[in-house]
């Protein structure tokens, strides 16, 4: 019957009961509905296959060989659809879909690789795809409904955009491993000196700069800054050359050169890592991402008491 529409599956548990239990009467009891309803629903279900499935008796009845077909695989066809329903619920739910997660390049040494492995266990559900892009390209990409979350470090406050902290992360001096203010256990900001500080020029993260030239003025210590020439060295090119020492992160010190050590800075300061979405249009995903990555963060000590923004 080409072109036939697919029959009711309530019709088809209908069936089912019937052709277990080889008598209307039980199956009716057992789904707690009136016998002449089942009857009609069974006698719908043969019109619509074009088939006799059934064939009454005075008390009991027999499955033709179709109906002996159609309850052998039935069941299977109803667990399917069960499990297809319960699949296409959960993207309302957020349980299942697809996220687009921009983050920075310092949020790539350990907070966004340990963020999706616990993701994938809490919600294998989901399906993250991340992007590497400057914090501009972030926010750009949030705005746009190319990206649904965003990871960056001290990002601005904007209306459109919710921030949630996901880290605050200790601070520290990273500085060649041979230099005489690296034997100790934390690195005193006084002892900066005249060594220059390496930071990304100001435009490239408002947020992050002053973050970082605010806790050396705290301590009263007024930075020679040096410019990074490029956007990404993963070598840490003028701090191995001796040219410069960098305030970064702790997540940081796992992608450090061996010529390199990273060391807490005395007194402790941080500076937050946020996640960022849309504060409208959000799918449900992308909350279930938000929430996945606060209760992760909380398992990983990652915050303080920070509230959200």
């Amino acid at each position: 019957m080409a072109g036939a529409p697919v029959p009711e599956l309530r019709r088809l548990r209908y069936f089912l009961a019937v052709g277990r239990a080889r008598n209307f009467t039980r199956a009716a009891e057992q789904l707690r509905v009136a016998q002449p309803a089942l009857s009609r629903q069974v006698r719908l279900l043969e019109q619509e296959l074009g088939v006799e499935l059934l064939r009454r008796t005075t008390h009991e009845v027999e499955l033709t060989p179709a109906g002996r077909h159609l309850l052998d695989e039935g069941p299977a066809l109803l667990a399917a659809a069960d499990e297809l329903w319960r699949a296409t619920r959960a993207f309302g739910t957020g349980l299942r879909g697809a996220v687009v997660l921009g983050y920075g390049a310092s949020a790539g040494y350990e907070t966004v690789p340990l963020l999706l492995r616990a993701l994938a266990d809490r919600a294998p559900g989901l399906q993250v795809t991340t992007r590497l892009l400057s914090l501009g390209e972030i926010l750009d990409g949030l705005r746009d409904g190319t990206l649904d979350v965003g990871v960056a470090r001290c990002p601005p406050r904007s209306p459109d955009l919710t921030a949630r902290v996901l880290r605050d992360e200790r601070q520290g001096a990273l500085l060649r491993r041979d230099d005489e203010r690296a034997g100790g256990a934390a690195f005193a900001l006084a002892a900066l000196g005249e060594s220059a500080l390496l930071l990304h020029p100001r435009e490239a993260n408002p947020g992050h700069y002053d973050g970082v030239l605010g806790i050396l003025r705290e301590r009263g210590v007024d930075p020679r800054v040096r410019h990074r020439s490029v956007t990404l060295d993963l070598a840490q090119t003028p701090i191995v050359a001796g040219e410069a020492i960098a305030i970064v992160g702790e997540s940081s010190r796992s992608g450090v050169p061996d010529e390199l050590v990273w060391l807490p800075l005395e007194p402790p300061a941080t500076l937050e890592v946020q996640l960022l979405v849309r504060s409208a249009r959000r799918t449900p995903a992308a909350d279930a991402v938000v929430a996945a990555a606060e209760a992760i963060a909380d398992e990983l000590g990652w915050r303080g008491d920070a509230a959200a923004r």
